[in-house]
């Protein structure tokens, strides 16, 4: 038996998870902050690739937030 979310309940749970990493990422001091939130941005990314398998636009997506979170680990400071 396959346990699933249904995607609301999902989406609000990541949400939630998603600003809770981002407030404690935020109280590091630079470069630690930039890199970790870079990192995050591309785990969401390549998360949201793998989960959007059949459907385009999410693996675009998907595709769009890895491509900045790299950026932004990088880059951006």
């Amino acid at each position: 038996m396959k346990f699933e979310l249904p995607r609301p309940v999902l989406s609000v749970l990541g949400l939630l998870i998603g600003f809770g990493l981002y407030a404690l990422a935020n109280r590091l001091a630079e470069p630690w902050q930039s890199l970790l939130i870079g990192a995050l941005f591309a785990l969401l990314g390549a998360a949201a690739w793998v989960y959007g398998r059949g459907e385009r636009w999410i693996q675009v997506l998907g595709a769009l937030l890895f491509a900045y979170g790299l950026v932004r680990a990088f880059w951006l400071h």
